[in-house]
């Protein structure tokens, strides 16, 4: 990965076409490296969960809809879905020189999960508050983030107990690691590892996003 992040540092310095076109022949070969471990670490990953799909993320931008118009990104990802309709969650790691970090979860769940997982923790967050406080969690993620609405969502409280959590649009947890934990010859085994710390987590939302308030399968 050394070489891999000296490259995405000058491609950080040198954000253009013309610069990644020179240099071309120097990025397939990293990003055939990069695949490699995305695909050793999906199959460390398939061992332990049914995870049928994987993502590589392509380096270059859309631009169309954005301020910056630099064409290529600075970090090489990869993202690992579950076998759905019952098991949730998606698994994400990102590769970036000082930016690293393996993660999953919700980003972006439909206007139906979101609401009924909202539900869920109005009710309740005996469950989640146990997976959250477990010191394996802790230690790997500290706590569920994700961008949240200012105040409550429509229909809900601003003043409930558990507003904090029902207010989020995201559910996701991250373990950042350092450029030499990234360049080390356990990263690959500590990536598995904490995609299945994440498993608890995973394994509740899944419940909850296939059954009614009941508990009734959906």
């Amino acid at each position: 990965m050394k070489k891999a992040f000296e490259f995405l540092k000058q491609l950080e310095k040198n954000n253009t076409r013309e610069w990644f076109a020179a240099h071309k022949a120097e990025y397939d070969v990293l990003a055939k490296e990069n695949k490699a471990l995305f695909n050793r670490i999906h199959a460390g990953l398939q061992q332990h969960d049914r995870v049928p799909g994987i993502h590589l993320y392509r380096i270059y931008r859309d631009v169309r809809f954005s301020k910056d118009q630099t064409p290529y990104k600075t970090h090489f990802g990869a993202g690992y879905s579950r076998l759905k309709p019952m098991l949730r969650g998606g698994y994400y790691i990102h590769l970036e020189p000082g930016n690293s970090f393996v993660g999953g979860g919700f980003w972006g769940p439909d206007a139906k999960d979101l609401l009924r997982i909202r539900k869920e923790f109005e009710i309740s967050t005996v469950e989640i508050e146990k997976i959250t406080s477990d010191q394996t969690f802790i230690n790997y993620f500290k706590e569920i983030k994700g961008e949240a609405v200012k105040t409550a969502p429509r229909g809900f409280n601003k003043n409930h107990p558990a507003i904090n959590l029902i207010r989020k649009k995201q559910y996701v947890v991250m373990r950042p690691f350092t450029d030499q934990e990234v360049f080390s010859d356990d990263f690959q085994k500590e990536a598995v590892l904490t995609f299945l710390a994440m498993r608890p987590f995973f394994d509740y939302m899944s419940e909850v996003l296939t059954t009614d308030l009941n508990g009734q399968p959906l």
